[in-house]
């Protein structure tokens, strides 16, 4: 019966994943480990989110709102008055989106190097995945990006980007839309750290979606709320498309209490460019500018495997960047963490 699987799977690797911190303490010998592999906060979620979910728990019985209409709201009073729609983590939303506009063999762009689920994700829907190369700078030339992304009914681009780090200007951006004949999908998951503001790209355009994450800055990762800025005509198709009761209850209201509780947040935001400074500064491999909440390492002569294993020896839980598609074998990516793990990871580096 392995005949009945898809191409697509039986033959690739799908999505790498850092190694499990409790496989780290094991194989060395640590009671804990520095976990700064997967651009989680370290941080638990604000009090107002964790009252929130209780309370959503004790309902858990009935089917959550289909549109998660107090999300929606609370994401309203935060950002703007814009149109919304949610996901089981911006991987979901993804996914929807694909869902919506692309048919098989249909061409979707993405500039890499970056985050890999948006190539898998298109492949699993059918598409014909085009990776349109940065500069070798990383950066994104928005003339030759929309040349190579033309007759792409959806293009991919992320910033602050997923594993370098670097931000890609909102005029830059705006040409892109301009040239494009197609869907933009921006990935903003890291932008809560940076200082650059794509929303008004929004009111002037009505090809750009914007993708936005509840797991950084607002310490949510373990329940998977994603949601994303679309245009007025986009939205009730990709609710069409969506899988129904996609974000749970208890997450959706986690999520809306913490965007109304702001200390937390802004404590979080501090903490990262602080961390990122002394990376930048007392790291004894060439660290790259970043916008996000991790920083990019040129670990050469090391591979980023190797690296990452020496790391794990001594207890530090990095990613290696050799899964990243169009990105060289000497990179780690490194989260900022809780101060001793940082710490730990300094002196760790240091030693290698």
């Amino acid at each position: 019966m392995r005949r009945s699987v898809r191409a697509c799977y039986a033959g690739a690797a799908g999505y790498s994943y850092a190694k499990s911190a409790d496989d780290v303490a094991r194989e060395h010998g640590f009671d804990r480990v520095a976990r700064l592999a997967s651009n989680e906060n370290p941080r638990p979620p604000s009090p107002a989110a964790l009252e929130a979910a209780a309370a959503a728990l004790r309902e858990g019985n009935r089917y959550p709102d289909t549109r998660a209409s107090a999300l929606v709201e609370a994401l309203r009073r935060y950002h703007g008055d814009y149109r919304f729609v949610t996901g089981a983590g911006m991987d979901g939303v993804i996914e929807t989106v694909i869902r919506t506009v692309v048919e098989p063999g249909e061409k979707v762009a993405v500039s890499t190097p970056t985050f890999s689920f948006y190539a898998l994700a298109a492949g699993a829907h059918g598409a014909e995945v085009v990776n349109i190369p940065r500069r070798e700078d990383f950066s994104v030339d928005p003339a030759a990006f929309a040349g190579a992304a033309r007759g792409a009914k959806l293009a991919f681009l992320c910033s602050p980007n997923n594993p370098t780090g670097n931000s890609v200007p909102p005029e830059d951006v705006e040409e892109i839309l301009d040239r494009m004949d197609g869907l933009l999908f921006l990935d903003n998951a890291y932008v809560d750290f940076a200082d650059t503001d794509y929303r008004p790209l929004m009111r002037r355009h009505d090809n750009l979606i914007v993708g936005r994450t509840m797991s950084k800055l607002f310490a949510l990762a373990g329940l998977r709320v994603g949601y994303a800025f679309v245009p007025e005509w986009f939205e009730p198709f990709y609710h069409r498309a969506a899988t129904p009761f996609a974000l749970n209850s208890v997450s959706a209201a986690a999520a809306a209490g913490a965007l109304a509780d702001p200390g937390p947040v802004s404590e979080a935001r501090d903490h990262v460019r602080r961390w990122r400074e002394r990376f930048a500064g007392e790291v004894p491999f060439p660290v790259y500018p970043s916008d996000a909440n991790f920083v990019m390492i040129d670990v050469a002569p090391l591979t980023g495997d190797e690296a990452a294993e020496r790391l794990a020896a001594k207890g530090v839980l990095v990613r290696s960047c050799t899964s990243f598609p169009g990105l060289g074998n000497h990179y780690i990516r490194v989260s900022t963490g809780e101060d001793w793990e940082n710490i730990r990871f300094i002196e760790a580096i240091r030693d290698i």
